[in-house]
């Protein structure tokens, strides 16, 4: 009896180390993978900072940066009405499509459309657009699993690679198991946990080999005390979250606008909205372009929010702030509501973080507190996943010390975030997937539906 149970026990052991062991494979697939995403975005960090914004000037190069959007823009919706249909949109609804729909998946991850869409957002990316990379990150992880299980992957570790996509693209292990459990599945449980975190693990350990820095805004001093930290969270939690969920709802409203114009005229449509982010970029000197990474480190140096705008002591203080968060909130709106592969956590992060600096700032408290609980903030509201938002904010800036403000600024964000959309982004954005592809909002709530409670 003895010796047959300690064989069950060795057979459940090796059972489980093999399967361990294949988890591991796809995180390292999956981090090698996001190489190239991450050079991509170090790449657009440096044009970047060739703007007058961040300490360069109005040159040939920099003048052919500021128009590119008026010739890349029209080039991506004209490939994404034609030989690139399959890749257009962000790439998180098709990966909640195929989550929801098992037999969506062969289509929505195949590799043809993934690779398709990586390219459109590397150009954009390469084009300065104020886009993040979680819908082409996510869904790559997501494609890879899938085909390197030859489509039999259950559905939940094809999410737990999409987090592990995460993960290796911000070299945020955290934040992508968080994110898999809070929005992909919208459940805790072991059995997705633990791929989870084995994939999102070896994800970002071998996509950091690469360069990916472990806090990419450099390791905050956070020399502010908790119940400081409580009461500027209070105006920058409520103030930023709203900003955030206001991207999010013109980003909803947007897309079922520009969407189709972008795909019956791609080419007018796309002059007409590269124009208008190549009139951001020359007003702003640069501080519209891009991720809002670059932004972010230069309002968190030492001269603060002041270079955020080219000319800035020309401008009064209230103005060249609204000015900022104004061009921060509707850059992303403009790019990724004509169906441009990015994300919104990036742009997010950017003008939440340019709001609580610019609010905390004009009412004479720290600039750099503010800009960090605006960035949890912002997160917070366009997406509604306070923990996923917390779990960002402290990875990126190193500021564990900061959890008690970040914290709070990240739960009054969500809940701002709820108020105005009572639906939350991605979901909203999937719905709008659906109504594309002609089902019934009642087809696609009874999809949402989990297994398990069928």
């Amino acid at each position: 009896m003895g010796k047959t149970a300690l064989a069950e026990a060795g057979k459940s052991g090796g059972g489980l180390l093999l399967q361990g062991a294949a988890m591991a494979a796809v995180g390292l697939a999956v981090g090698l993978a996001c190489w190239p995403l991450n050079a991509i975005d170090r790449l657009q960090d440096s044009l970047i900072r060739r703007l007058p914004t961040f300490g360069g000037g109005w040159t040939g190069l920099t003048l052919v940066l500021a128009l590119a959007p008026m010739v890349i823009v029209p080039l991506l919706l004209a490939l994404q009405a034609g030989a690139l249909r399959r890749s257009a949109g962000s790439g998180l609804p098709q990966l909640l499509e195929a989550l929801q729909r098992p037999e969506e998946q062969d289509q929505q991850l195949a590799a043809g459309s993934t690779a398709g869409r990586l390219a459109l957002w590397g150009a954009a990316s390469l084009a300065l657009l104020p886009i993040g990379r979680e819908g082409p990150a996510a869904q790559l992880g997501a494609a890879l699993a899938h085909g390197l299980g030859r489509g039999r992957l259950p559905t939940e570790l094809l999410a737990a690679a999409a987090g592990a996509g995460l993960a290796g693209a911000f070299n945020t292990p955290l934040m992508g198991v968080i994110f898999v459990a809070e929005e992909l599945s919208r459940r805790f449980q072991p059995n997705l946990i633990w791929p989870s975190l084995l994939m999102a693990g070896v994800a970002a350990e071998v996509a950091g080999l690469a360069g990916q820095p472990l806090f990419a805004l450099g390791i905050q001093a956070t020399p502010w005390a908790e119940p400081l930290q409580a009461l500027w969270a209070l105006p920058v939690g409520l103030g930023a979250g709203l900003v955030g969920a206001l991207m999010a709802r013109l980003l909803v409203l947007g897309t079922a606008r520009i969407l189709p114009l972008a795909r019956a005229r791609p080419l007018a449509t796309g002059l007409a909205l590269g124009t208008a982010l190549t009139t951001l970029t020359l007003i702003s000197g640069g501080a519209s372009c891009g991720d809002g990474e670059t932004l972010l480190g230069l309002a968190l140096g030492p001269k603060g929010l002041h270079a955020s705008i080219g000319d800035s002591e020309h401008w009064p203080g209230a103005a060249r702030w609204g000015a900022l968060v104004l061009m921060r909130l509707l850059g992303p709106v403009l790019a990724l509501a004509a169906g441009i592969p990015g994300g919104v956590i990036d742009p997010a992060f950017a003008v939440g973080g340019s709001f609580g600096g610019g609010l905390i700032h004009l009412l004479g408290g720290p600039t750099a507190l503010g800009v960090l609980l605006g960035m949890a903030a912002g997160l917070a509201g366009a997406t509604q996943l306070p923990v996923t938002s917390l779990a960002f904010a402290i990875r990126i800036a190193g500021a564990q010390q900061l959890l008690p403000g970040l914290l709070l600024a990240s739960l009054l964000g969500a809940v701002v975030g709820r108020w105005l959309m009572p639906l939350p982004l991605y979901r909203a954005l999937e719905t709008l997937t659906a109504k594309q592809l002609g089902r019934s909002a009642t087809e696609n709530a009874v999809a949402r539906v989990p297994q398990s409670n069928k």
